[in-house]
């Protein structure tokens, strides 16, 4: 018989995990209004796309410059720190080369209000622009890059931080220190077609208001809420499938691509992609699952790594059956961080601590005896079998940074995969073994930490090695794609970001008990 303390854990954790009291809804326009700014002779337009979650903004002005604006804007009111980030594109020519359109962050919606705007112009022209007092005339400062199709404007304390990319490109960013107010202000997209009689329009994909963490979040005693997305990876398109207010981790795809199956507080959830609805999996006695959780190649089973309370609460890898059902040890001790299964079935691989330090193990099933694979200096992480059984790639910080690495079944023939500033984590190959998909942390990350809630990219590259290229610009990191998360037929995958309640004067930190 189960304790009332558990049964009252995975109530609560049911009830939480169902909770999607995020402040705003992806699949619903997430603007509070649009208007024109200033005189326009013609009268623009948003116009929402649900299904592929696609703003078209439509507006015409002469100008955001000098003294006054001319333009249309899509707002929220918001307040402290933000980001706001979306690709964008021109549609159709154009009549000028000066039409402009991006993000905007303005303290009223008077003609000349103070703003700051991350723009791009129609022949490619890419700025910071800002004017800080009633009236006067806009600077800029110029980006290096023309013609993006990412762009983000953060605001950070009085600092406005401009990012902009070709895709598949890492952020080229611009900052100003401006002396925009402190308190609430409109922030939104924008778009004027520097020739009050024409129309212009601009579309913008993967639309993300972000509420980052506070100065003073204290790791898995505080967390953000959890965007579920799932992207198609050769356009880049990305859709929010279900959002919870509290964190949920790490989403596998099951074989039969109809679900994803995601940690959160301690238990296993599979959310069904076709309902939009999760389900809680009985996992018994494990009820302090960390993120570490991976399907058996033929859907069957499941792998969790679950925390010991007798153990000193250290994560031990068990197996259970997919559906539900009493978990069986597979690990002699901890800690042990489960990250793949063989093809065949017959071993798992993980990360464990042994002897203080931490490397990359694999253990047949069957015997459950463990063979080191790796005993490099630092750490060595994310095993995972590539399809075909032929490697295990993993990331390791051998070399000073975190790197991709691949290696022999048998733990020889390492070979280094990856060579940039960033600290590259969790290599996923997709169903076919031709591509890897990776979180990457930027430099300022220590190479052995991969911390919730920062600037990461989602990268690939091919599965024997090349240049990588950025396939997702999000906030988030620890718990965004820490498993294989691959759809089957390798056209997308699933990932989780991260934001604070988007409320203005809202607090963004939702407490949660430490897992």
């Amino acid at each position: 018989m189960k304790s009332t303390k558990y049964i009252i854990t995975v109530l609560t954790a049911s009830l939480l995990a169902g909770n999607v009291s995020m402040a705003q809804d992806y699949s619903k326009n997430i603007f509070e209004g649009n208007n024109d700014v200033g005189v326009c002779n013609l009268k623009g337009d948003l116009h929402f796309m649900p299904v592929n979650q696609e703003y078209i903004l439509t507006g015409s002005g002469d100008n955001i410059w000098f003294g006054e604006d001319q333009f249309h804007f899509a707002w929220k009111r918001l307040s402290g720190d933000f980001i706001l980030r979306a690709n964008i594109s021109f549609i159709g020519e154009g009549s000028h080369e000066h039409r402009k359109a991006g993000w905007m962050i303005r303290q009223s919606l008077d003609t000349g209000s103070p703003h700051i705007s991350g723009t791009v112009h129609g022949d490619g022209l890419t700025s910071l622009q800002y004017r800080n007092t009633d009236g006067a005339e806009t600077s800029e400062r110029r980006s290096p890059v023309t013609a993006p199709e990412v762009i983000q404007l953060e605001r950070r304390g009085d600092k406005f931080i401009f990012s902009c990319a070709i895709a598949g490109n890492p952020f080229d960013t611009v900052m100003i220190t401006s002396g925009l107010p402190d308190g609430e202000v409109y922030a939104g997209m924008f778009i004027c077609s520097h020739d009050n009689s024409v129309y212009e329009s601009a579309s913008f994909t993967n639309v993300r208001i972000i509420r980052p963490a506070k100065d003073d979040f204290v790791p898995y005693r505080a967390y953000l809420g959890s965007n579920l997305e799932i992207m198609d990876v050769e356009t880049g398109h990305r859709k929010v499938i279900y959002q919870a207010s509290n964190s949920i981790q790490a989403p596998n795809w099951t074989p039969d691509g109809k679900y994803l199956i995601y940690n959160s507080e301690g238990l296993l959830y599979r959310f069904d992609l076709a309902t939009g609805k999760p389900e809680l999996i009985n996992s018994g006695f494990a009820a302090s699952n960390n993120n570490d959780h991976v399907l058996s190649f033929d859907g069957k089973m499941l792998g969790i790594s679950n925390h010991v309370a007798e153990e000193d609460n250290k994560s031990i890898i068990f197996t259970m059956p997919v559906g539900g059902g009493t978990p069986v040890r597979i690990t002699p001790k901890g800690p042990s961080y489960l990250h793949g299964w063989s093809p065949d079935g017959q071993y798992l691989t993980y990360t464990a601590e042994r002897g203080g330090n931490y490397d990359i193990y694999k253990i047949a099933i069957k015997k459950k005896k463990e063979i080191r694979l790796t005993d490099a200096p630092g750490l060595d992480d994310g095993s995972e079998y590539s399809p075909d059984g032929s490697y295990i790639y993993f990331n390791s910080a051998r070399t000073g940074t975190m790197q991709l690495w691949r290696m022999k079944p048998d733990g020889t023939e390492q070979e280094q995969l990856t060579f940039d500033r960033y600290n590259d984590w969790f290599p996923h190959i997709s169903p076919d073994g031709k591509q890897i998909v990776f979180l990457s942390f930027l430099p300022e990350v220590k190479a052995d930490d991969h911390p919730f809630y920062k600037h990461v990219y989602i990268r690939m590259m091919p599965a024997e090695g090349g240049t990588p290229k950025v396939i997702a610009y999000i906030y988030g990191g620890q718990g965004s794609i820490n498993v294989p998360s691959w759809s089957p037929d390798g056209k997308q995958i699933a990932f989780v970001s991260n934001t604070g309640v988007l409320e203005p004067l809202g607090d963004p930190l939702v407490n949660r008990p430490q897992e």
